[in-house]
C-alpha cells in the first residue's frame, strides 16, 4: 500500500535542531507536492512548509521562516524539514502529506479549517518534544 512515512522527531532542548524525513512508499515522492504540517493537543492544525514537485517551489509559515528548511532527496525518496532554534512553542506532533497538486496542498496549508482527507498522501506522524 503506498504511504507517506514520518521520522525523525523525538525531544530537543531550546535552541536545538531536528530533521523530520517524510519518505514515500510504493510511489515516486519527487512527482508530489509534499508540505508538513504540525497540530499541538488541544490546538488547530498548522501548516508549515510545502515544496512543489520538479521545480522546486517552496512556502513556508512566517513563524518558521529562517529557521525551518524543507528540501528533497530524490535518491531516497524523501523530503527532509531542518529545524533549526527549536522553541517550546514547536512542540508538536509533525504530519507529512503529499498531493499532486501543489496549488491545492498550499490551499490546505493556508487553511486550518480546511480537511485533510482530500491529499493524496497523510502520514502517521511524528512528535517533537522542545523543553525549555
Amino acid at each position: 500500500q503506498a504511504q507517506v512515512v514520518e521520522s525523525g522527531g523525538g525531544l530537543v532542548q531550546s535552541g536545538g535542531s531536528l530533521r523530520l524525513s517524510c519518505t514515500g512508499s510504493g510511489f515516486t515522492l519527487d512527482d508530489y507536492a509534499v508540505g508538513w504540517f504540525r497540530q499541538a493537543p488541544g490546538k488547530e492544525r498548522e501548516g508549515i512548509s510545502g515544496i512543489r514537485a520538479r521545480d522546486g517551489t517552496t512556502w513556508y509559515n512566517n513563524g518558521v521562516k529562517g529557521r525551518f528548511t524543507i528540501s528533497r532527496d530524490s535518491a531516497k525518496n524523501t523530503v527532509y524539514l531542518q529545524m533549526t532554534n527549536l522553541k517550546p512553542e514547536d512542540a508538536s506532533v509533525y504530519y507529512c502529506a503529499a498531493d499532486q497538486s501543489f496549488n491545492y496542498l498550499k490551499q490546505v496549508l493556508t487553511t486550518p479549517a480546511a480537511g485533510h482527507t482530500g491529499l493524496d498522501y497523510w502520514g502517521k506522524g511524528t512528535q517533537v518534544t522542545v523543553s525549555s
